[in-house]
């Protein structure tokens, strides 16, 4: 199979491959930085760690090549739109103008009622491609109550079903 052809399937191949979406952001300690994700994935429990694989002509890149930490915000089914703000033309700050932006203990921005938001000390990294793999040690979680994730399959933005617990019936 031709490299062409191996590229175009296996793109075909990812839209298949539901994942949630996160909004990336890390600070230079001048300017916060922001990008909608989905190639975010946990790595380990000990120590507690995850990955993030960011495009080399991502605006946070740089900034994030220079050792920055970062925090994955996992969004809502309702925060479709800051996906948008992160992913489209506006840049730097402009990214910041909605949601519920705070910064952590350790300068990193994070979104206040992101269904979670986890704090990461970069812990190294790799280039391989056009992306480098970023790994995170976590350093702080918040989560909020509610699972209604925002999921990005197909090319499309869609929400998963909620699973109900089975109701017991009553012994009679």
């Amino acid at each position: 199979m031709n490299q062409d052809t191996l590229k175009a399937d296996m793109l075909q191949a990812m839209r298949r491959l539901a994942k949630s979406v996160t909004i990336i952001t890390t600070s230079d300690g001048r300017e916060r930085y922001a990008m909608s994700a989905t190639a975010v994935d946990s790595l380990s429990t000990e120590p507690p760690s995850l990955l993030i694989c960011v495009n080399q002509t991502a605006s946070l890149h740089r900034v994030l090549e220079a050792g920055a930490d970062f925090c994955v915000n996992i969004l809502g089914q309702e925060q479709e739109h800051l996906s948008h703000l992160c992913s489209g033309p506006v840049k730097g700050e402009g990214r910041f103008a909605s949601g519920d932006w705070r910064t952590s203990e350790c300068g990193v921005p994070y979104l206040a009622d992101a269904q979670s938001s986890v704090v990461c000390e970069q812990d190294g990294r790799f280039t391989y491609g056009t992306h480098t793999v970023f790994i995170g040690r976590i350093r702080e979680v918040r989560n909020t109550p509610r699972i209604t994730p925002l999921i990005y399959v197909n090319g499309t933005y869609t929400t998963a079903v909620a699973v109900q617990a089975p109701s017991v019936a009553a012994a009679g």
